[in-house]
């Protein structure tokens, strides 16, 4: 929310759990708690709404943030959902380092009226539906690769075959969620577009553009600066006087940079272009990891570039 520079800055921070939220804000102070039932949140939303804050801060919590978050947007409140480490760095740094739930809600209002994140549209039903689905076959695969972990070291008969069972009916589930991921983009034409595109760079295959799609909408609405931090794969800098340390990425959409460090590794083979630019890091003397995440932010670079100007990959688009 744009603000006059005479206007005062106010932040409500929310400290998010199963069945209770906790309210702070700053710079008043006023705090207060609400169930987190339907009708409490109408009425926990209707009170932030007197307020009038500059923004709504809450951190990302195992999805209990979400109907919150919701909720406060819908009834037009700038809402900012924040990755838990930011909070918890500003607030060692501050040096609040008890940690109880009234605190943390005073730390997180804090956060919003100092650092003033940038309110965020949150994604639609269908979005969240389908990240979702991205989420459950993930786990889906975590669980066929620790089962068949398991079946490698088993000995006994019955166990063995209690594990082949389970390993057959995974491999069945994550073909079934395979099938219900495509027919959703299917039935999308914003997302069927968008999956032609990006499944049209060498290296993006459907489990990565599946991953952009649900869980980076802001891909080709942002800068390319602003996209590579949001992901992750920003270098960050670790100077202090006449030291220079190594420039580190850290943060951001785990399982987004976890998806584009396979596309990367992909890519680093089987796209000329990014291969080439691969191959000139390490020329150069890069160590195999640095060279990969230098591809990893190339390749978001470029996938920004065709979603916001609606183009499909050409080899000089690298």
């Amino acid at each position: 929310m744009t603000r006059s520079a005479d206007v005062e800055w106010s932040s409500v921070g929310i400290d998010v759990s199963k069945a209770e939220l906790v309210i702070a804000v700053a710079p008043s102070g006023e705090r207060w708690t609400s169930a987190t039932t339907p009708e409490a949140l109408v009425a926990f939303v209707a009170r932030v709404k007197t307020l009038a804050p500059s923004v709504v801060v809450m951190e990302a919590t195992a999805g209990y943030d979400v109907p919150v978050a919701v909720a406060c947007a819908a009834a037009g409140l700038p809402v900012a959902v924040v990755n838990p480490r930011q909070i918890r760095a500003f607030a060692q740094a501050i040096g609040r380092t008890a940690k109880t739930d009234p605190i943390d809600a005073e730390v997180i209002a804090l956060f919003g009226e100092r650092v003033r994140p940038e309110p965020r549209p949150l994604p639609d039903a269908d979005t969240q539906a389908l990240a979702a689905l991205v989420a459950r076959r993930r786990q889906l695969l975590e669980m066929l690769h620790a089962e068949r972990q398991r079946l490698e070291q088993a000995t006994a008969t019955a166990v063995r075959r209690d594990l082949r069972q389970h390993v057959t009916w995974l491999k069945r589930r994550v073909a079934d969620t395979d099938d219900e991921l495509q027919k959703r983009i299917q039935k999308s034409p914003a997302w069927r577009e968008k999956d032609d595109l990006l499944r049209s760079v060498p290296g993006i295959g459907p489990a990565v553009s599946r991953t952009l799609l649900a869980e980076l909408p802001e891909l080709g609405q942002l800068d390319r600066r602003t996209i590579a931090a949001l992901v992750g794969v920003a270098p960050m800098n670790r100077d202090s006087g006449r030291f220079r340390g190594k420039r580190m990425i850290w943060g951001g959409r785990a399982s987004v940079r976890q998806a584009l460090y396979m596309a990367a590794l992909v890519a680093s083979r089987y796209n000329a272009p990014l291969r080439t630019f691969y191959q000139r890091l390490q020329a150069a003397g890069k160590p195999k990891k640095l060279a990969l995440v230098a591809v990893m932010r190339k390749l978001l670079t470029i996938l920004n570039a065709m979603v916001k100007h609606n183009t499909e990959w050409h080899q000089q688009a690298a």
